[in-house]
């Protein structure tokens, strides 16, 4: 298993590119099963969850290309409905594939999902949705087994905006008759770019970036392309990464529209942020970090995939904060990580109490899951002296090179491969 070592109390400077974003691939790609032909994807990031991915639909029947950050998915040849558990086991997100193999196939047999250790994400949303829709889901031997002569719109309510559940829906809906609205939808970007890939394909739907989405189902769908959006956690994880180690960088390739929250924050801990077009710029060279209270919420609210960067950020922050994950309540693998790193970090419910210490110094640290993994990176990169970030293959999950894009920011940071601890 791989390692970051990471000479820490270099500050970063200069200019970096934003890769494609890992949540809106991951429903991109199994929305290709909706038709019959070759989609593209451009701008995919090149992770180990795309990969996944992109192996499962492969198993499915599809073939899959990669040109350079291009994704080219022939569905013409699929000829199986069955996701089994070795490759669903891996990635929570194989759960996307259920909506479009009972929409276009009326059969699916999925297994159970498996993913980041921490915390219940249930899947009863999505059956529940299908089932609306009219599919009957009988649960058996770990798998979701679905079937459906021909899915019927319906009216579906969430108690909860839920991401997986309104993308499921979505791709399940787009071939159903008739109509059928979405109420309490998700309205986070990497939603919208499904929406856009949907559309493209030739899905009538009204209503995007808002809470209630309409779909008017059609018989049959086409191949199209579209763009991957920026990553808005990469993104906000770089520009993180700079106010904590005192820099100053700008991000290329970004939707600034999807980081007001992150950015906002950040100015309110004292950091210089601005924007032009496609790109943002963090000034925090010359800062005192001050301590800002988080709670995170759905889009446009700050999310709960950057709740740990923003607490290893509070760390070094003059005063105390609390950031509270509204979204998942035992997220806090990374808390007796950083305190090890010298933060005083405490856990009271769904809120972590930070207090911030004048440095932190360097250790060796164990990641848990991928956001807690970049949590620990910009842990190390604040710290004095050295520290090691052990198991980095969860964050090899969404963050295409990140130890590169680092150095070519000046830190001080080194993969080494392979490493027996």
């Amino acid at each position: 298993m791989d390692k970051f070592v990471i000479e820490g109390r270099v500050p970063l400077f200069g200019t970096s590119r934003v890769s494609g974003a890992k949540n809106a691939s991951l429903a991109l790609i199994p929305a290709s099963l909706l038709t019959s032909g070759k989609t593209i994807l451009s701008n995919t990031p090149r992770l180990n969850d795309v990969f996944t991915m992109s192996k499962l639909i492969t198993r499915l029947g599809a073939v899959c290309n990669f040109e350079g950050h291009d994704l080219e998915i022939d569905t013409s040849g699929v000829n199986n409905q069955e996701a089994p558990y070795e490759l669903v086991k891996k990635m929570r997100a194989s759960i996307y594939v259920l909506g479009p193999l009972l929409a276009r196939y009326g059969y699916a047999k999925v297994s159970l999902p498996g993913g980041c250790a921490w915390g219940p994400r249930p899947v009863d949303l999505h059956i529940r949705s299908m089932i609306k829709l009219g599919a009957s889901i009988e649960i058996e031997n770990g798998y979701i087994i679905g079937r459906a002569k021909k899915l019927q719109g319906a009216t579906i309510s969430f108690d909860r905006s839920t991401v997986g559940a309104t993308g499921n829906l979505l791709m399940a809906a787009v071939l159903a008759k008739g109509h059928t609205i979405i109420n309490n939808a998700s309205m986070e970007p990497e939603v919208t770019n499904l929406i856009q890939l949907l559309t493209a394909m030739g899905a009538k739907i009204s209503g995007i970036a808002s809470p209630i989405l309409e779909i008017e189902g059609v018989d049959e769908l086409h191949p199209a392309r579209v763009e991957t959006i920026p990553d808005r956690v990469e993104a906000a994880t770089l520009l993180t990464a700079a106010a904590i180690t005192n820099g100053k960088i700008t991000l290329n390739h970004c939707s600034p529209i999807h980081l007001l929250s992150p950015v906002a924050k950040l100015q309110e801990a004292g950091a210089l942020v601005s924007s032009y077009g496609s790109t943002v710029s963090i000034d925090a060279a010359n800062i005192e970090l001050k301590s800002v209270d988080v709670a995170t919420s759905p889009f446009p609210g700050f999310p709960t995939d950057m709740q740990a960067q923003w607490i290893a950020l509070m760390s070094i922050a003059a005063g105390v904060s609390t950031i509270t994950d509204t979204i998942y309540t035992d997220r806090f693998s990374h808390v007796p990580e950083l305190n090890r790193l010298g933060s005083s970090i405490s856990i009271k419910d769904n809120s972590a109490i930070v207090r911030g210490v004048p440095k932190l110094t360097g250790a060796k640290v164990m990641s848990t899951d991928l956001r807690a993994s970049a949590s620990l990176v910009l842990g190390g990169l604040a710290a004095y002296g050295t520290t090691e970030v052990l198991r980095v293959y969860h964050l090899d999950r969404g963050y295409e090179k990140l130890e590169e894009k680092l150095s070519l920011l000046g830190a001080n940071i080194t993969r080494v491969a392979g490493s027996e601890y």
